[in-house]
């Protein structure tokens, strides 16, 4: 036990550590800068909701909770893999901040309101801080989880139980018409071209990365 935490103290007491996690959480911050002005944006010049071939004919359900305390569990269990492998940190963090960095230019460049009907939010919830409305294209409920699948790919459980919980916020943001059914499928094809891309990006935080997975 001992032997574990002084060898967990070495890896992320040196410098090289600390300037690696430092570029990554400021990438991901400026990322999420980003990400607030181009949702206000959007939900500011929104224009009006379109059919939907899902929607139509999905009738409403109160999924609030598990569309917000889902995505707050899925969060929680990501820092904590993080917190056991602190060397994974500069990649997961920089592969989030590029899948948020693409997903603010995606959301600005169409602006259709949320599906007609849909209940929307309390504005004093939690996640309003990074939702704001008109902010769909593409669905990161959906695709957050499927990029955690695709990045620990090789490990099998964490691989499936990610694969899971994509699958399952995809149900729930169609079943609380959230997202358009397009929001949805197009995050699957997005998110495996940004994870590539990541890897592309970032090779040298990705080879740590798989050599701790």
């Amino acid at each position: 036990m001992k032997q574990h935490i002084q060898k967990y103290k070495e890896e992320i007491w040196n410098k090289s550590f600390i300037v690696s996690v430092s570029g990554s959480v400021i990438l991901l911050l400026t990322s999420l800068v980003i990400n607030y002005y181009a949702g206000s944006f959007a939900t500011n010049n929104m224009s009006n909701s379109v059919t939907d071939i899902i929607l139509d004919n999905v009738k409403y359900r109160d999924v609030d909770g598990i569309f917000v305390y889902g995505i707050l569990i899925f969060w929680f269990f990501v820092a904590y893999l993080l917190a056991m492998k602190p060397k994974q940190i500069p990649f997961i963090f920089k592969s989030i901040a590029l899948f948020v960095f693409i997903r603010s230019i995606s959301i600005t460049l169409t602006h259709i309101a949320p599906f007609a009907g849909q209940i929307n939010l309390p504005p004093d919830n939690l996640i309003r801080l990074f939702t704001f409305g008109g902010d769909l294209f593409f669905s990161a409920h959906t695709g957050l989880p499927f990029l955690m699948a695709l990045l620990y790919w090789n490990d099998k459980l964490l691989r499936y139980i990610f694969l899971t919980t994509s699958l399952l916020f995809a149900v729930v943001v169609l079943l609380g018409h959230y997202h358009y059914s397009i929001d949805v499928f197009a995050a699957f094809f997005i998110t495996y071209t940004i994870a590539h891309l990541s890897r592309l990006f970032f090779d040298k935080d990705h080879e740590t990365f798989i050599s701790r997975v």
